[in-house]
């Protein structure tokens, strides 16, 4: 049986002494630990390790930790997704660090503006930031993605590192034809409900995105980033890869 994980907000070493929030403190209590219970941690940049409660409070709760070790990241994969239903987003969120996707970047598209209620705004990525820690501890994954501020798609295009760039289209080559070639690291841009306008297609084209389709159905945003990180995901293997290249900026 797994040990209840909990996500930490910076780095730690074995023989320190941890303090976790009051969302932690609670969750123990929901699941009857006391003082001695053994517990995981993480801290969402690639180290995992155990640790035994030494106190527990309403607001918080202490733990030594009693050994640590690094896990390397997978090949990276990064998401260009459009700012959309909030909802979605935040169900996306919590699906692709499952998946160990490494950045997530919200892009305004020109159909993004005339979604309601948008997922936006720095209340909105702190929502962001609290599904993608209770992924993490559920899967017990070590690296959470990056989360970047909204962008337009000039700025997204211009931050994304060289490596293989597909854009979902329904009327894009088949993505089998795809997997054979893919290159760590790879760029997935998904775009708003209703489409892309032409104009974004030739901008992300120009950039170097292959067009590729997962299947005969006009699929969600949401359920397309999925699909398309699970399948990508399972071609590159989850191995550390050393030429996964720069995280984006």
């Amino acid at each position: 049986m797994s040990l209840p994980t909990f996500v930490l907000d910076q780095p730690f070493t074995a023989g320190e002494t941890v303090t976790l929030g009051e969302d932690a403190a609670h969750h123990m209590r929901v699941r009857r630990l006391d003082v001695g219970a053994r517990v995981g941690l993480l801290d969402g940049t690639g180290r995992r390790g155990e640790g035994m409660v030494l106190t527990l409070a309403k607001r918080h709760a202490s733990v030594q930790v009693e050994s640590v070790h690094e896990v390397e990241a997978a090949p990276a994969v990064h998401l260009l997704l459009p700012v959309a239903d909030k909802d979605r987003m935040l169900l996306l969120a919590e699906k692709v660090t499952e998946l160990e996707v490494s950045s997530w970047r919200p892009v305004v598209f020109r159909r993004s503006r005339h979604v309601t209620p948008r997922g936006e705004g720095p209340t909105f990525h702190q929502k962001v930031a609290h599904r993608i820690e209770g992924a993490l501890e559920q899967s017990r994954g070590a690296w959470a993605p990056t989360v970047f501020p909204e962008a337009t798609l000039a700025n997204a295009i211009a931050a994304c590192p060289a490596g293989t760039r597909l854009l979902l289209d329904g009327d894009g080559a088949s993505f089998d034809r795809v997997l054979p070639t893919l290159r760590s690291p790879v760029i997935l841009a998904v775009g708003p409900e209703g489409g892309l306008e032409a104009d974004e297609v030739h901008a992300l084209e120009a950039a170097g995105f292959q067009r590729v389709a997962l299947g005969r159905t006009i699929l969600r945003f949401e359920t397309a980033a999925i699909a398309a990180a699970a399948t990508v995901r399972a071609a590159l293997g989850t191995g550390p890869d050393a030429s996964a290249g720069p995280t984006p900026h």
